[in-house]
């Protein structure tokens, strides 16, 4: 078995519900065919780098698996199959990045919560500007 990780882009027109039901669809797909899911994470709505077909947004998911390579090729066509799908990338990760990914995953259990507050920054007050007085050139003249 091989680690993987693919992300894909769902359109920004799906609701909440939508949305879940086409993870859970391709989270089916890897689990169906002897796939096992390490990881999932839902980036939720962000700003797309570049338009795609008209759209400057789109739900991002994240999905990490084990599974034999011929999976590969049959969660790809049911990507490219479902329209809701804007775009998508699947990769095999070495063992490099996969204990990378076991680290940021590890690290993102121990961060504290958004709902806790969390510690407030110093403030740090701006200087005052310096105001230098202003020199009239012909009084300076005069003066000489």
């Amino acid at each position: 078995m091989n680690n993987y990780e693919t992300v894909f882009i769902l359109t920004p027109v799906l609701s909440e519900p939508q949305m879940k039901e086409a993870v859970e669809k391709f989270k089916t797909v890897i689990t169906d065919n002897g796939g096992t899911i390490e990881n999932v994470e839902e980036w939720g709505l962000r700003k797309l780098a570049y338009p795609i077909q008209k759209r400057t947004t789109g739900f991002y998911t994240l999905i990490e698996f084990d599974a034999e390579p011929t999976l590969i090729a049959k969660l790809e066509t049911a990507f490219r199959r479902d329209e809701k799908v804007m775009r998508f990338l699947t990769f095999h990760m070495d063992k490099f990045a996969h204990e990378y990914a076991l680290k940021r995953r590890a690290l993102k259990k121990n961060q504290p919560k958004a709902e806790e507050p969390a510690e407030e920054p110093a403030v740090v007050e701006a200087a005052a500007p310096v105001v230098e007085p202003e020199v009239n050139v012909e009084e300076e003249k005069a003066n000489e």
